[in-house]
């Protein structure tokens, strides 16, 4: 047990009259004083350490106990762990709520809806806005994306390319440049992506969604594979209506 007490010691000649008294004193196993802070400081480690006792022992020798002092429990070395960054599906629901906005808006504004124009322009937003969050930082991003796509994984250079790549697809769908062409390659890369994603659930691995790039910190999970497969979809159905 250690308790420890305020007192009204002086300096190292007070302690020095007190030290044959706590010395002899029964229960005592070692004892020291800190007359250099504000509450010259009496630590006793022992039985029976009780204030009563302890005010007698100094009285002997002409000094008083002031107060008792809280015992912090010793420090021990820890090692902390950095706070884990929350997840959350948010800011990927709100940018496609906000592709879909505009999607339904040009579709108001031409006055009827066409389903090949529609989905073309989905996929330009698409891989525009996601494209953008990719550049913020493309080695970050290649970091995460390397850790489930099956072919970055195996190349690094298609890691970086891959923002690029999605840049190139998302203007191609704006422009309506090759529309065949561009579908065929969205499928493909679409489909990949899918696969890598399906694998790393399966696999039950705790692996960050690079689909915002490094912006964000979105979890792996049957949403990322609904996102991959419903633009392989999209590429897809515009590929069999020509």
């Amino acid at each position: 047990m250690i308790r420890k007490f305020k007192t009204n010691l002086r300096c190292e000649a007070c302690v020095n009259s007190i030290r044959p008294v706590l010395d002899a004193a029964a229960g005592i196993k070692s004892w020291r004083a800190d007359v250099s802070v504000p509450d010259k400081l009496l630590t006793l480690e022992g039985e029976d350490i009780l204030r009563e006792r302890v005010a007698e022992l100094l009285a002997q020798a002409g000094y008083r106990v002031l107060d008792e002092l809280p015992t912090e429990p010793p420090a021990t070395p820890t090692h902390h762990e950095p706070p884990e960054e929350k997840t959350s599906y948010f800011p990927l629901a709100l940018i496609v709520a906000y592709i879909l906005g505009v999607v339904a808006l040009v579709e108001v504004t031409a006055g009827e809806f066409d389903a090949t124009r529609a989905m073309m322009n989905f996929m330009a937003g698409f891989f525009l806005v996601f494209s953008f969050f990719k550049l913020l930082n493309v080695s970050a991003f290649a970091d995460s994306y390397q850790m489930y796509d099956l072919i970055a994984a195996r190349s690094r250079p298609y890691a970086l390319a891959y923002p690029f790549i999605e840049l190139a697809l998302g203007v191609a769908y704006l422009l309506r440049i090759e529309p065949t062409a561009t579908n065929a390659v969205t499928l493909v890369i679409m489909l990949i992506g899918t696969a890598g994603v399906l694998r790393t659930i399966l696999a039950r691995r705790k692996v960050k969604c690079a689909c915002l790039g490094a912006v964000f910190n979105l979890p792996m999970s049957y949403v990322t594979l609904a996102e991959d497969g419903l633009m392989a979809l999209m590429a897809a159905g515009m590929l069999v209506m020509g």
